[in-house]
């Protein structure tokens, strides 16, 4: 699997492009804005744009979608939660999507949004605005926030700790990382957290 990361001063957003070593089909992850920098990212690797999974409806990040419908025939996957002025294949929570190669595992992370979805794909975490490096997502108020900040204890943070998380903004991170340093994970009490444990196996 290979993973290129394009960044936009538009929306100071991360999108992703995934596709298997040698080309062929790819999927792009949170298009929030399309320059000739993408499109040569993608053509000069030998991809050919299949899919596209949105994390969830925010301009930042989809705002891009509407000019790669006029270069592509892409698949749309995006939460039923949403509105969206293209045609796009519902994603549900703990649904597998079967595309471009690859198993990918839907995870529902409300809190920064109704619709906010991750996409696991292979030991890769595609966070979107939910879990950021040393952060989490912004929020409407403290009750979205108390939400987000379970929702990730329950859906992100039982899962491998050595998975990468690629978020839709700041740098990428490791969910061991996030465990020991995330102070915005700590405000409703640790799980037992990761930190704990390294210093006591020192």
């Amino acid at each position: 699997m290979r993973i290129y990361q394009h960044f936009s001063v538009v929306g100071f957003c991360n999108t992703y492009l995934v596709g298997q070593d040698g080309g062929g089909d790819a999927l792009l992850i949170d298009p929030g804005h399309v320059d000739i920098e993408l499109i040569n990212l993608i053509e000069s690797n030998g991809f050919s744009l299949k899919s596209i999974l949105l994390t969830h409806r925010h301009a930042s990040h989809t705002e891009g979608v509407k000019t790669l419908l006029k270069i592509y025939n892409p698949t749309i996957y995006a939460s039923a939660v949403s509105v969206y002025e293209y045609p796009v294949t519902v994603v549900r929570d703990e649904e597998i999507l079967n595309t471009c190669g690859f198993s990918i595992e839907v995870i529902h992370v409300p809190g920064h949004s109704l619709d906010s979805m991750v996409y696991k794909v292979d030991h890769a975490l595609f966070s979107g605005d939910t879990l950021q490096c040393g952060r989490i997502g912004s929020t409407p108020g403290y009750r979205e926030k108390a939400v987000l900040i379970k929702s990730i204890h329950q859906r992100l943070m039982t899962l491998d700790e050595n998975i990468l998380l690629f978020p839709g903004h700041g740098t990428p991170s490791k969910l061991r990382i996030e465990r020991m340093f995330n102070n915005d994970l700590m405000q409703l009490g640790p799980i037992e957290t990761e930190r704990e444990r390294w210093r006591d196996n020192e």
